[in-house]
């Protein structure tokens, strides 16, 4: 019997010693949610399969799936990791500079495919639109850079309290006046200057005018107004652009609330943050036919 003590006494040490070991972990785990914000996660901490928050924009890059020109053409992101990533959902919409936010190239200026994010596919890949079985094309180049602001929705339950019109059920789109014509796919830093309100077969679809960061007339222009003033014809240039594009196929023009005048930065920035609000909801929702990284 005077031979089992020792055992006994250094199974009971090894117990308590794994006790104050989970204790400790218990409490730093704490103490770091409380002070500073941080989780500790543990073995059985799971997370959706999007929405990640530390995404390094700089890190991204694309991958091109399926033949160009094609049903089949898709371009996914990945992380730095090369896992895939939504480009609506997990990329941040907001830089460090108030006023300049995050744009994903779609369309690059002088091209005439129509490409978008899927919003319905899995993981929300660039596609090309397809009507009525076929691939869609604008009747002729587009000459700015359009794409979107990752993390916004115009929730198309919500009625726009003066021009009476519900929203088109996609991220807030983006025409960017610059020079340079992005790559598709890019992911660049703009400020914004105003927006169109663009009324589209009844549903409300944004216009967010901005100059991309890298662009000689960036510390130029400010809003609207700037534009006017330094690059005349540009704010009616992309209002009549987006009014006349579709009737070559028998739809009439688009319509422009506001009397087709431009709203200014500072309502711009309303907008965008009460798309932001919709696309929570949105993410806290079942989220209908739109993949929002539940499934």
């Amino acid at each position: 019997m005077r031979s089992q003590v020792p055992r006994i006494r250094c199974a009971r040490e090894a117990f308590l010693l794994a006790v104050l070991v989970a204790g400790l972990r218990l409490s730093v785990s704490s103490c770091l949610t409380a002070w500073v914000g941080i989780s500790v996660p543990t073995r059985s901490a799971r997370r959706f399969p999007s929405l990640r928050s530390q995404i390094s924009v700089s890190e991204v890059k694309t991958e091109v799936r399926g033949e160009q020109g094609t049903e089949s053409f898709r371009r996914f992101f990945l992380d730095s990791q090369s896992q895939e990533i939504s480009p609506w959902h997990d990329l941040p919409l907001t830089t460090e500079v108030k006023g300049e936010y995050w744009m994903v190239t779609e369309i690059p200026k002088m091209t005439k495919p129509k490409m978008e994010i899927a919003t319905k596919e899995p993981m929300n890949p660039m596609a090309q639109d397809i009507k009525k079985g076929k691939l869609r094309d604008y009747h002729g180049p587009i000459f700015w850079n359009y794409g979107y602001l990752p993390q916004t929705w115009e929730d198309p339950s919500v009625e726009h309290p003066e021009l009476k019109v519900f929203g088109d059920n996609d991220p807030v789109d983006v025409v960017e006046i610059g020079t340079r014509a992005h790559v598709q796919g890019e992911i660049g830093r703009v400020k914004v200057l105003g927006s169109l309100a663009m009324i589209d077969d009844g549903e409300l679809d944004w216009k967010v005018i901005a100059i991309s960061k890298d662009d000689p007339m960036f510390a130029e222009l400010q809003d609207v107004a700037d534009v006017e003033a330094k690059l005349p014809g540009v704010i009616s240039g992309v209002r009549e652009w987006f009014r006349w594009y579709k009737t070559p196929d028998g739809k009439p023009l688009n319509e422009f609330g506001f009397d087709g005048q431009a709203i200014g930065p500072s309502q711009t920035v309303e907008v965008i943050e009460e798309t932001h609000d919709a696309w929570k909801r949105l993410r806290s929702s079942a989220g209908g036919k739109l993949w929002i990284g539940k499934s």
